[in-house]
């Protein structure tokens, strides 16, 4: 599945000439909206055959990126399914579908150049510098060709 995601992902990406999820998500035709959430980062819904991505409107600018990525993977990768990111729970959760869309995520918005750019870089420094947990890219460079 791995080699599926960062084939999807990267195709993604050349096919629509961005690695912006929000600009992918519109050309898509996935809805997204932004409000508050309490708890919840966002979540992926499928309602009435439409793809829908809902974000909390406390998170920065680098979170929104992240989650909002993370949620286009739900869409992508589980389209029938409905998927909530609980702040802090499901960030690592161990269940498939959110490692799936973790992976999507981190494919997404890490290129290959990045890592080769840093590859003498510890993850500890890795993280710091890109602003993702250790755990996430540890799955992104699982990933790498």
């Amino acid at each position: 599945m791995d080699k599926d995601i960062r084939h999807i992902a990267n195709m993604l990406k050349k096919k629509y000439d961005t690695n912006d999820p929000f600009e992918i998500a519109r050309q898509m035709k996935v809805e997204y909206i932004i409000g508050p959430m309490g708890s919840y980062s966002g979540c992926y819904m499928y309602l009435k055959r439409h793809r829908c991505i809902f974000l909390n409107e406390d998170l920065s600018e680098h979170e929104m990126r992240f989650v909002m990525s993370h949620e286009l993977g739900h869409a992508i990768l589980h389209r029938n399914q409905n998927c909530y990111f609980i702040r802090h729970k499901t960030f690592l959760s161990c269940e498939k579908i959110e490692i799936e869309a973790n992976k999507f995520a981190l494919e997404f918005l890490v290129d290959d150049s990045v890592l080769e750019e840093n590859k003498h870089l510890t993850i500890e420094q890795l993280s710091r510098l890109l602003g993702y947990q250790e755990e996430l890219l540890r799955l992104r460079l699982q990933m790498k060709p």
